[in-house]
């Protein structure tokens, strides 16, 4: 006898997934790379939402971090990066996407984390938290971390793509 049911990905083939990965980066690091990356191959289409961020007194100015990742996205035609102003649920309603994008990288970014989904939901109802961890090269691996090593003088080339590095180079060039 044969099977009568179909998986719910066949039937709703026409449904496109998409997702939401907010952050600041402010610089994009590998890591951020990493999980955008294992984003894609879950989704159909990320939206890489770049907040504002100015309570976080952010070093790159918000159009100076979308170009970063842009450059750094190249090649990704499922990934788009976007600005994002306000609250996530916001962003997530006038997009139609509800489901969004955290990494971790210890457990020690959990409770934070878990703490923002559980208001997100709270504010949203339909908006679902999947959380991704990047490669364990990049567990330790922070945008403020970058930042202090590159203060310091020390070689950020590891943790950061070339578009970002020299942004950081030049920016703290011209502070000097």
């Amino acid at each position: 006898m044969a099977c009568q049911g179909r998986s719910i990905r066949a039937t709703n083939a026409a449904i496109m997934t998409s997702a939401i990965y907010p952050g600041s980066f402010d610089p994009v690091t590998f890591g951020h790379l990493d999980v955008i990356s294992r984003a894609a191959h879950l989704f159909d289409r990320v939206v890489v939402a770049v907040a504002v961020s100015e309570s976080k007194s952010p070093l790159f100015m918000l159009e100076d971090r979308i170009a970063m990742l842009s450059e750094s996205l190249e090649g990704m035609p499922s990934v788009e990066v976007i600005p994002m102003e306000g609250l996530l649920v916001d962003l997530a309603r006038s997009h139609g996407i509800f489901t969004v994008i955290r990494g971790l990288r210890a457990v020690s970014d959990f409770e934070f984390e878990f703490q923002m989904a559980l208001m997100n939901r709270k504010l949203e109802p339909r908006l679902e938290t999947v959380f991704l961890t990047p490669k364990e090269d990049y567990t330790y691996l922070s945008s403020r971390i970058v930042k202090e090593v590159a203060r310091l003088g020390g070689d950020i080339t590891p943790f950061v793509p070339a578009a970002a590095a020299s942004r950081i180079c030049e920016m703290l060039r011209r502070a000097v």
